[in-house]
């Protein structure tokens, strides 16, 4: 154990002193978001955002009112999935999210940048309060199930969610690889130490059917994601395969269009807090 900086906002370690000084933040007081789902991953490039999107989109086609708070501050594609191009606006009273196609919700520091391509070159602490305030300054309205797309990894932007936003639970995102490599084990166990339970485990690229002959290949070798979720009591898991389809409809903007059920089991857990 390193030496107390006392700077809370920077420390993982799970001591009374930080556990004492955690305050929830309160939304704005025009939003009444029910239910605040965060989505994790030990590193990038294993699909997170396309998860985060999908069970927004799950969501919203089971008639509630969906959301997504884009935290990857410095490589956010939410509103690239979702083809929202128009600028976020504000007025006196706050913040105001944009509307997709089928009426998810979205804030991402994309939609108020000058240019969507503007680089963010900012130091973590600027990061992670950007973060915060787009739960503190939006005004959402009414929302039943907001999802949080978290940059990978265990740094600021993440603690500063689970230790500012009232987190009901996480979903971590892996591929096949990463299950079975430390990245993983990291994320579960920073879940732990924020004692914030874990959804389930979805486990992406799972595998590729053969569109010729329906043959199933484990192109990025065998999955582990059972074992892994009997390791960590995790009570569901997902299976979400390798389909060119998911580029080009994130491509597109238009992930709202997707086929599939994977993620169906993870949100019926979501929705009924088992």
């Amino acid at each position: 154990m390193s030496e107390c900086s006392h700077d809370c906002n920077s420390c993982g370690e799970d001591c009374a002193e930080r556990t004492a000084g955690i305050k929830k933040e309160k939304p704005h007081r025009l939003s009444n978001i029910k239910k605040v789902i965060g989505i994790v991953s030990g590193k990038g490039g294993v699909g997170k955002s396309l998860v985060t999107s999908m069970l927004a989109v799950t969501a919203r086609r089971s008639g509630a009112k969906s959301a997504v708070l884009d935290a990857d501050i410095t490589g956010p594609s939410i509103p690239k999935a979702f083809g929202i191009h128009d600028r976020a606006v504000a007025d006196d009273m706050g913040l105001y999210p944009v509307s997709s196609l089928t009426g998810i919700k979205v804030m991402s520091l994309n939609l108020l940048t000058a240019d969507e391509t503007d680089p963010v070159v900012w130091r973590g602490p600027i990061i992670a309060t950007a973060v915060k305030q787009f739960w503190t300054d939006v005004i959402w309205g009414d929302i039943d199930f907001m999802f949080v797309d978290m940059p990978p990894g265990t740094g600021d932007v993440p603690l500063t969610v689970f230790q500012s936003i009232p987190v009901d639970g996480i979903v971590v995102v892996a591929s096949p690889q990463e299950l079975v490599a430390m990245v993983v084990e990291k994320a579960v166990r920073m879940a732990d130490m924020m004692n914030i339970p874990i959804i389930g485990l979805v486990e992406n690229m799972s595998y590729f059917l053969c569109p010729d002959c329906g043959s199933r290949h484990n192109i990025f070798g065998e999955s582990h994601v059972t074992e892994i979720a009997q390791k960590h009591a995790i009570k569901t898991t997902a299976q979400i395969p390798i389909d060119p389809k998911f580029a080009a409809l994130c491509d597109s903007g238009n992930i709202e269009s997707f086929e599939g059920d994977w993620l169906s089991a993870i949100f019926d857990r979501i929705k009924d807090g088992k």
